[in-house]
């Protein structure tokens, strides 16, 4: 995988029987997998084919070109390499995961918090953000996490902060 682009480019074909162990993931990025495996297997047949490869992937940040999809089929698909099942989907999906950087990763949050592309998390994109997701956080407590991890006393989250919280919970 390119750490910039998010695409992955398999190498090798991995036999039906001699698939290797799922990458080390939590429980809750493996359930994440299986979700995007049961949306987007729409005929129920527990395999995905190339669309659906496509379109589940893409649920789980990747933005896979077709010669991508074509080579994740070649690699872990079956033997008539037009569909994926959802074991093999799901030791795609970790591995690719497993190889993504954390640091690219974390910057592509900023930006998606940082929607004015001000290069600062400000209270209100923080305010935002929780309403977004569902939690009621009060001005209060947006503005002590902002002071807490404002190291320039701006009274913004620059990126560089941003990266050093989340590489310090990582």
């Amino acid at each position: 995988m390119n750490g910039t682009s998010g695409q992955y480019m398999p190498t090798q074909r991995i036999p039906a029987g001699g698939r290797a162990a799922v990458a080390k993931l939590s429980d809750e990025k493996l359930e994440e997998i299986e979700e995007a495996f049961g949306l987007f297997d729409t005929n129920k047949d527990n395999h995905l084919d190339y669309f659906e490869l496509k379109v589940a992937m893409r649920a789980l940040g990747f933005d896979m070109k077709k010669d991508d999809v074509l080579n994740t089929l070649q690699r872990f698909g079956t033997d008539d390499k037009n569909t994926i099942s959802r074991e093999a989907f799901v030791k795609a999906a970790s591995d690719m995961i497993a190889k993504r950087d954390p640091v690219e990763e974390f910057k592509k949050a900023f930006k998606l918090i940082d929607e004015s592309n001000t290069g600062k998390i400000t209270a209100v994109s923080l305010r935002r953000i929780a309403r977004e997701l569902g939690e009621n956080i009060s001005d209060e407590e947006i503005h002590a996490m902002i002071e807490e991890f404002d190291l320039d006393n701006d009274g913004c989250i620059n990126e560089e902060e941003f990266l050093k919280i989340m590489m310090s919970s990582h």
